[in-house]
């Protein structure tokens, strides 16, 4: 009987294993996908209007479009007339459109964009928010490096990395990790920690085993 509960426990899990990761994902991905299809709902209204493009086909088209623009005007930033061009943009915008300097200085302080620090272009860290001497230790990113030398942190939360702690920590409390990326630790928190392991481990002792 213990053999009979044993195989059906460790199949019902094996097979939860597989469905969960592909419903969760599913889930998201309508979830994502409902927000983006408002956003774009007077485009799709128009382009369901003007073509043969239809619903759910249609706003698919109007994200790619989007999206493809969005490639065009990065290519375009790129030169010298764009480079250009975007500046002078940026000059009036901030001057004409209140507040679209604070939400530009966001969107490039999150994404590290133009050069700048950000919570996507790392370094990763081990912290160690209650003093260099103690042992606990937490996974961040950090965002910032001053000129004393001390750091500024970002701590993300489990399993949601976008809200967390922010701290500002001495040198001898922040450990850089250059053999982890921000995308193999949000991983990890994602997961609540599990496959963290192997994100402590030093480069030499990975390369050894």
């Amino acid at each position: 009987m213990t053999r009979i509960k044993t195989f059906v426990t460790l199949t019902l899990l094996g097979g939860l294993a597989v469905v969960l990761p592909i419903a969760i994902f599913v889930m998201l991905f309508q979830w994502l996908f409902g927000q983006i299809s408002e956003m774009v709902a007077p485009a799709t209204q128009w382009m369901q209007a003007h073509t043969q493009f239809k619903d759910n086909f249609a706003r698919l088209v109007v994200i790619a479009l989007i999206l493809g623009l969005c490639f065009v005007i990065g290519l375009l930033v790129k030169t010298s007339v764009g480079r250009w061009a975007h500046k002078h943009l940026d000059h009036w915008l901030g001057k004409l459109a209140p507040g679209y300097n604070t939400i530009k200085d966001l969107v490039l302080q999150f994404i590290g964009g133009a050069g700048s620090e950000g919570v996507l272009s790392g370094p990763v860290a081990r912290a160690r928010i209650h003093g260099a001497g103690n042992p606990l230790s937490v996974t961040a990113i950090v965002t910032s490096q001053h000129a004393n030398g001390d750091y500024t942190v970002y701590v993300p939360t489990a399993p949601v990395p976008t809200s967390g702690f922010v701290y500002h920590l001495p040198p001898e409390c922040v450990e850089i990790l250059p053999h982890v990326t921000v995308e193999a630790a949000m991983k990890s928190i994602v997961a609540c920690g599990s496959g963290s392991g192997p994100l402590l481990v030093p480069p030499v002792l990975e390369e050894a085993k």
